[in-house]
């Protein structure tokens, strides 16, 4: 509310955004969620992936998370499932799709891609100068 009182003095023209950015239209139309949306995100998310300490790091950089670095995952995930990314410490790394089932992950080989990395809270290091 606070906010909202002090962009009321701005005229509208001079205004670019108010608020908490929560993703970005592509131009194709398509809208992809950054990594802003998170803290909103995580409270209410269904699906989940809790990742092992030693692909914390991993995922923090960018990677996409292997079988071998999955801790957890929620009851019948489906593939291509929006999915919030946790530690093992429940604290919320970033989201992404889940590129196998619940069931797919059990058989699948250690190598195999799990969950593709979509966004991350490394995202604030590595893009410091262009996020917005």
């Amino acid at each position: 509310e606070k906010r909202l009182k002090v962009a009321a003095s701005v005229p509208r023209e001079s205004l670019v955004s108010l608020g908490t950015c929560f993703g970005k239209f592509t131009k194709t139309q398509k809208f992809r969620l950054s990594v802003t949306a998170l803290d909103f995100l995580a409270p209410y998310a269904k699906y989940k992936v809790w990742v092992k300490p030693g692909s914390e790091q991993s995922f923090l950089y960018g990677n996409h998370v292997l079988k071998s670095g999955l801790g957890r995952i929620t009851e019948n995930t489906a593939q291509y499932q929006g999915v919030v990314v946790y530690s093992m410490a429940d604290i919320p790394l970033g989201f992404g799709v889940a590129a196998k089932s619940t069931q797919e992950c059990r058989k699948v080989d250690p190598m195999v891609i799990v969950v593709f990395h979509q966004a991350d809270v490394g995202e604030y290091v590595r893009s410091e100068d262009t996020l917005t």
